[in-house]
């Protein structure tokens, strides 16, 4: 008896198609479909992931570069304030030099101004004594002139040292007037020794 199998390999290819088939409907797709899909959305989470990045270092830059522009801008301004500052403080330095020289030559000018209004006036107070001429040699001073008497000179210089500018009054020279016959007269000269500037300023308070 011959038998016949119907069903054969035929048949069980046909089962396995079926399945494959099946398989691929549930999927959606061929298995190289889906790893192409899988490698596409790599992708382009990686450029985002890099497109974001580069984003984020060129706000930085940005924000960098405009701190730096300020910085400077500051310097500068800075920079400018000290030379008005310097430029000021050479202009001050300069009125501060010219103001002691004026003070100096004020000083230099009235000094013997003083000196010499001091030895007139004492001169004026003293009785019997005439001022003929006085001369300045800086650290002394030589007072010429007339006397009635030897006791006139002598009072002149005990007013001369009270008076707080000398530390010593010395007589140079003395002698009778040979001309003046009607009454009798001294022709003197004396040497006064200054005392230093803040001494005399000390002995005129006192």
């Amino acid at each position: 008896m011959i038998r016949i199998n119907l069903l054969g390999k035929p048949k069980s290819k046909s089962k396995r198609s079926s399945a494959a088939a099946a398989m691929e409907f549930e999927t959606g797709g061929s298995p190289n479909s889906i790893n192409v899909l899988a490698a596409i959305v790599v992708m382009a989470i990686t450029l985002g992931s890099i497109w974001w990045y580069q984003n984020q270092l060129s706000n930085e830059a940005a924000s960098i570069k405009t701190r730096m522009d300020a910085a400077m801008q500051e310097a500068q301004r800075l920079s400018e304030t000290k030379a008005r500052y310097e430029q000021r403080q050479k202009v001050k330095q300069e009125y501060e030099a010219r103001v002691k020289v004026i003070d100096s030559l004020r000083a230099a000018q009235t000094g013997p101004v003083d000196l010499m209004t001091m030895v007139s006036a004492t001169v004026n107070r003293t009785d019997e004594v005439w001022l003929n001429q006085m001369n300045d040699l800086g650290p002394s001073v030589d007072v010429n002139g007339v006397a009635l008497s030897t006791d006139a000179v002598a009072n002149l210089m005990t007013n001369l040292m009270k008076s707080g500018y000398f530390k010593a009054v010395e007589i140079r020279e003395t002698y009778q007037d040979e001309g003046e016959k009607k009454i009798l007269m001294f022709n003197f000269t004396l040497n006064c020794e200054k005392l230093p500037t803040g001494a005399a300023a000390t002995a005129k308070k006192s």
